[in-house]
């Protein structure tokens, strides 16, 4: 039996990545310098290695309000079209440097206006950060502009990611409390997307059970699920290990619905006991079209070699099951059937098939 992939061996590996938030990836070096450029004075910690721990803990002490008080930090030295083109440069860079070939950003333009930028401004200026960052490191990124569910500026936000569809834009999301503003709040949106053929992801099954995950596909047509970790309490396992699905996870298994899992991500927010015992385990066995994803790099400490990493050590994942999640990952993008299929063929499996031989 061969030996599983070791970190070093699996950020080698070409991946994709679709969930992932612009302002929960800084560099703590970054925030530090942005705050003192900015005026910021806010910060728990000034410098780089309290920073980053502060932000590792407070995220994962089971308090929500911590929590969130993590993105008012990086949102609060994100409020400059300088600041904005830096940590979209910086995200690519880094992203390219674990080996992720294909990645979709999301963010939400309308939280870094406090200074004046318009909506437009913001967007330009994430454009033209991922496009430096990502020049010559063999990556691409698109991004899903993200409205917040308990705003009212979905359907503003959504003709936004129309309007910038050929520059970069892949796609939109709505995020944020699942509980009490569920994504039929912003059905306009949702049916204007559909009808100018526009990709959309809903967050919808993390904090929130299955009538989440039912409103976002059946009502609001979501491509893909943000998530999505709850459509196990749609499945049900017998004694003699038998498990049998429910007709809403079984639609989702069968019209091959993207699950946008972010397994560390899942254990800070309480959706799941632990990595081994994470529902991607028992949805990777039953062929779901599941998605490893690292949701917000700082707050959780990782990289999304750093989640293949764990899942290998608790799943017992070798390289054609990191395969198979790759190139779910890759089918379920909102690029072009071509362009997808250039990637599969042409990147991922020949730079996983040279890894799985020379192990």
């Amino acid at each position: 039996m061969s030996q599983p992939p070791t970190f070093e061996q699996i950020r080698l590996a070409p991946k994709v990545l679709l969930h992932d938030h612009l302002d929960g990836g800084l560099r703590p070096e970054s925030i530090i310098e942005l705050a003192r450029e900015s005026g910021y004075d806010r910060l728990p910690a000034t410098d780089a290695d309290s920073l980053r721990t502060w932000f590792r803990e407070a995220s994962d002490s089971g308090s929500l309000v911590r929590y969130l008080e993590t993105f008012d930090h990086t949102v609060g030295v994100m409020q400059t079209r300088e600041s904005l083109v830096r940590v979209a440069a910086e995200c690519a860079e880094d992203l390219a440097d674990d080996g992720i070939v294909y990645a979709e950003v999301r963010y939400a333009p309308e939280q870094h206006t406090s200074r004046g930028l318009s909506l437009e401004e913001v967007i330009e200026a994430v454009q033209e950060g991922f496009r430096a960052g990502s020049e010559g490191r063999g990556i691409r990124v698109g991004t899903l502009l993200t409205a917040m569910r308990h705003q009212a500026r979905s359907m503003e936000i959504a003709e936004l990611a129309v309007r910038y569809r050929d520059a970069g834009v892949a796609g939109f999301d709505i995020a944020g409390a699942e509980a009490g503003y569920p994504p039929t709040r912003h059905l306009d949106a949702f049916e204007y997307l559909q009808r100018e053929n526009a990709h959309f992801t809903i967050h919808a099954g993390e904090a929130f059970g299955l009538p989440s995950i039912w409103q976002a596909i059946q009502w609001c047509g979501a491509d893909r699920l943000g998530h999505g970790v709850r459509i196990i309490d749609d499945i049900s396992v017998s004694d003699d290990g038998e498990p049998k699905l429910g007709r809403l996870a079984a639609y989702v298994r069968d019209k091959r619905i993207p699950l946008e899992m972010c397994p560390t991500s899942n254990l800070q927010t309480g959706a799941a006991a632990s990595i081994a015992e994470h529902p991607i385990g028992l949805l990777r066995r039953l062929n779901f079209r599941v998605t490893v994803n690292t949701d917000n790099r700082l707050m959780s400490g990782t990289s999304l070699s750093a989640e293949f990493a764990k899942l290998s050590e608790a799943f017992g994942y070798d390289w054609d099951d990191m395969l198979w999640f790759t190139v779910n990952a890759m089918k379920s993008a909102f690029l072009p059937f071509d362009e997808r299929l250039a990637l599969i063929n042409g990147v991922i499996k020949p730079g996983f098939a040279r890894l799985k031989w020379q192990a």
